[in-house]
């Protein structure tokens, strides 16, 4: 049997609550030997009180049994509520780092919509709180109640046995019968849930365009999908927990029927009959749990086996040595971004295209550089590979000398500011969103941002100024309010370098002058500002220039140089 890494996190998390699993393991073994109450009550009931006709014999084996069985109901109790702090300490554990691998998909843009490492780690926290586990630590006991029920009779053991081994098949079969149905089943669900999210992203166009009937008939097919492979699953589950139900309740009463007629014969007691039926259920009663709770499991299993990969796939971090702060350059050195990888059905992974070719390019403290170029060229892609998003296949990004992955990614992003085509603010306060979520930002520092942006009037025109709510639940901004507030996000701090993506697509005129404000600041103190524009108008304020067309660099120098350059070809096309 193959081994997870040792490397893996999941296993570590595991691992480091092996003392806890043992814990419930001790105390399964308690209750299964504290469920011999019922049956050596019988017993005792059977074949010594009825016989001596004793009732204070009688008081003290109730006395003793509803002692014992108070007991029981706390032992279940602890373990249950192990087994739900079990699955929250791994969940506490593995939980920042599926997270974060989440993030990185979304950013290498890696086919996120199949793997969905926050919900796996549900699956899995959900399933160790249930009853599966349980069922398990119940199963190693089994032999301990067959084992008395032979000491009542060998037949009596023999009939309990072929029904344990008769469940034991049955769940076998199961297991076959459903791995791949259930596996398809979690790939409808996570493709079905990622069309309601695009849908949701873009209700506006499916309303607007007349688009609700097409996306309505999308859904459907992929959920008829989802509903014909849950209804088969469900249909063999509940097909082979009927029989195996079936089976144990034939088992119990052939027991039953067969100690009668040992009892007739004078081979066992009547106490005994009646224990061994109750035996012979409990020891068969795990069989029938685990299939009960088996969709859970295989569902774990494969939430498992998916953290384990996405986790292999995700570039490992260590501890990096912290860096000073860049305060002089920005070197970019034969930089070649490709697409993500793809991956047919059944086929190795292949390379993605190459999207973007960047040759040598040096920035100082202070410049300021305007990126031009057709829709589509790679404008944003080298926006993105600035800031550490993308795939680089080739070629160094550097920050006073030192590669961005030689910065630990949070310290890296203290330094950099960067502003989306597309602004999304999270459901929290403006001040909180402008301080990039942290708690303990200086409000100072977050007034300052606003003001260098521009912004600062207009938040405070807000309901409850910079403590006003924003996102769903709280006020509605327009889109050249939320790109302005993306500003100064992007400013706060007074990072070094600044990246903004089309920064005065959604601004009105007061708005691109606060831009132009914004960028003249912060070259004055000394950062790098890269704008990247469709038209040469917004590139008013920086001193660089660079053209990309069709993913590559074709032209990089003086603004007024690459401008009338620019111009010039645009006048000898037309």
């Amino acid at each position: 049997m193959r081994k997870s890494p040792v490397s893996s996190p999941l296993a570590a998390a595991i691992r480091s609550v092996r003392g806890a699993f043992l814990s419930v393991a001790a105390l399964s073994g308690v209750s299964n030997i504290l469920m011999l109450t019922g049956p050596l009550f019988m017993l005792q009931v059977y074949d010594r009180v009825l016989a001596s006709r004793s009732v204070p014999t009688l008081v003290a084996l109730v006395v003793l049994m509803l002692a014992l069985y108070l007991f029981l109901g706390t032992v279940d109790a602890l373990r249950a509520r192990m087994l739900v702090r079990i699955g929250w300490r791994v969940d506490e554990q593995v939980g920042p780092l599926a997270l974060a691998t989440t993030l990185d998909q979304v950013l290498r843009n890696d086919n996120a919509a199949v793997i969905r490492p926050l919900n796996d780690l549900d699956q899995i926290r959900q399933f160790l709180g249930g009853a599966g586990p349980i069922a398990i630590c119940d199963m190693p006991w089994m032999p301990l109640f067959l084992g008395i029920v032979f000491v009542f009779h060998p037949w009596l053991g023999f009939l309990a046995l072929v029904g344990g081994i008769l469940l034991v098949i049955l769940t076998l079969i199961s297991e076959l019968a459903t791995r791949r149905q259930v596996e398809r089943m979690n790939r409808q669900a996570v493709s079905r849930a990622s069309l309601v999210e695009a849908g949701r992203r873009n209700a506006e166009a499916i309303r607007a365009m007349g688009m609700q009937g097409t996306f309505n008939a999308c859904w459907a097919q992929l959920n008829d999908r989802y509903l014909r492979d849950n209804t088969g699953v469900g249909d063999v589950n509940s097909t082979f927990s009927a029989y195996i139900k079936v089976i144990r309740l034939a088992m119990q009463s052939g027991v039953l029927a067969l100690g009668a007629y040992l009892a007739i014969l004078q081979e066992v007691t009547p106490g005994v009959m009646v224990a061994a039926s109750i035996l012979t259920a409990r020891a068969l009663s795990p069989v029938e749990q685990a299939i009960g709770n088996w969709r859970g499991f295989v569902g774990a299993r494969q939430s498992r086996h998916r953290l384990e990969r996405c986790f292999a796939d995700t570039q490992k971090t260590s501890e990096r040595l912290e860096l000073p702060a860049p305060q002089k350059s920005l070197q970019v050195s034969n930089l070649i971004v490709r697409a993500p990888a793809t991956r047919a059905e059944g086929k190795p992974m292949a390379p993605g295209r190459v999207l973007l070719r960047i040759s040598d390019v040096t920035l100082k403290a202070g410049d300021g550089l305007g990126i031009i170029g057709p829709s589509g060229s790679g404008k944003s892609t080298f926006g993105r590979a600035l800031v550490g998003i993308g795939t680089i296949q080739n070629g160094t990004i550097r920050l006073d000398g030192a590669e961005l992955d030689h910065w630990e990614s949070d310290r890296l992003g203290t330094h950099i500011g960067y502003l989306p085509q597309d602004v999304d603010l999270f459901d929290d306060t403006v001040a909180r969103n402008i301080a990039r979520l942290r708690r303990d930002a200086d409000p100072a520092a977050i007034v300052k941002a606003a003001q260098s942006a521009g912004v600062h009037d207009m938040i405070l025109s807000l309901p409850k100024g910079y403590d006003t709510l924003v996102g769903s639940g709280g006020v509605v901004l327009s889109g050249g309010q939320r790109q302005r507030i993306g500003l100064a996000r992007a400013l706060f701090g007074d990072p070094f370098l600044i990246v903004l993506d089309e920064p005065n697509s959604s601004l009105d005129s007061a708005g691109e002058q606060a831009l132009i404000e914004s960028v003249r600041l912060a070259r004055q103190r000394g950062a790098i500002v890269i704008m990247i524009a469709h038209r040469p108008g917004a590139l008013a304020t920086v001193n660089l220039a660079m053209v990309i067309q069709d993913g590559r660099q074709v032209a990089f120098g003086a603004r007024d140089d690459i401008l009338r350059k620019t111009m010039r070809q645009v006048g000898e096309s037309a």
